[in-house]
């Protein structure tokens, strides 16, 4: 049906293209592109008598027949249709159970997009004057040969999958200023560069921060206070043991956001992560004390700026 309509419209485009004297514009290669893209889901119809959800034999021959020709085919959707004899609700639950009696014939026969949709009209369509052509369920399928285009035909555009996820650049690919501020690092910093803070230790096996942390967490809240647009995610790490078993490196992560959280720094601004010993700097175990401080640390993440 579609190509012929798209046939009647070439007819009319080459009437009208000639009384332009612009006929030679439109070759023949174009006239091959548009009989092409002319490929459409099918459909197949099934009627019954009044007040009926099974069919005849007649009609039934009819599915079966149709059934054995499309097994190769898909089954894209079914409609149910009645006419207007009856109330509404009567129709809506009639229409229901025509489609239901035509899916249960399907079974395994023909091939259904596992997103087909089923829907049921009732009186409540465009009726045709004829009453016997309302009672019906319409098959839409789409031909194995133009299967390779279903997702065309049913106008579904590809999913753009969109990840928010950050890709981690290390501080050291950055090339930062020798004696850089924390500061300094920030304005020079883009979305995923990790930033060392130095200086916050805790003591052993705990999460509890040492005074010594003190400056070096002033300083963070300092450059949060600073930057109001900025948003960070706490880093936490451990070192010399082989399994993170009670999470110490997330309860880490989650003190140091405790501090900020509480000098005033708004909580979404802040998200934590955890990594145990998954990303050592050094290998496990450690030879030495300074590899070992390295491997157990705290690192922010600009997540924005």
């Amino acid at each position: 049906m579609i190509k012929t309509v798209l046939l009647d419209f070439i007819k009319i485009y080459f009437h009208k293209l000639h009384d332009m004297n612009l006929k030679k514009l439109l070759n023949y290669s174009l006239l091959f592109l548009i009989i092409q893209s002319a490929k459409a889901q099918e459909q197949f119809s099934v009627f019954f008598d009044s007040n009926k959800f099974d069919i005849t034999k007649t009609e039934s021959k009819k599915l079966q027949d149709w059934f054995v020709a499309n097994k190769d085919s898909k089954i894209v959707a079914i409609n149910g249709y009645t006419d207007e004899v009856g109330s509404n609700e009567f129709n809506d639950t009639l229409a229901k159970k025509r489609v239901d009696f035509i899916c249960s014939q399907i079974k395994s026969k023909v091939k259904i997009r596992d997103d087909y949709k089923s829907r049921s009209f009732g009186e409540n369509f465009k009726q045709s004057k004829i009453k016997a052509e309302n009672r019906k369920v319409i098959i839409y399928y789409i031909l194995p040969k133009d299967l390779a285009h279903e997702e065309d035909i049913l106008g579904i555009k590809p999913k753009t999958i969109v990840s928010d996820e950050i890709v981690p650049t290390e501080e050291e690919a950055m090339n930062f200023p020798v004696n850089a501020t924390l500061e300094d690092k920030i304005k020079l910093s883009k979305k995923g560069t990790l930033i060392l803070l130095k200086d916050i230790n805790f003591y052993v096996n705990t999460f509890a921060i040492m005074q010594t942390s003190k400056r070096a967490i002033d300083e963070l809240i300092f450059v949060m206070n600073e930057f109001p647009k900025l948003k960070i995610e706490i880093q936490g790490h451990i070192c010399c043991v082989p399994l993170d078993a009670r999470n110490l490196s997330l309860e880490r992560a989650r003190q140091v956001k405790r501090i900020l959280v509480a000098e005033g720094i708004g909580e979404k601004r802040i998200k934590v992560k955890g990594f145990g010993v998954s990303k050592p700097k050094f290998p496990i175990p450690e030879k030495s004390e300074f590899e070992a401080a390295r491997n157990r640390r705290v690192e922010i993440m600009i997540i924005d700026n």
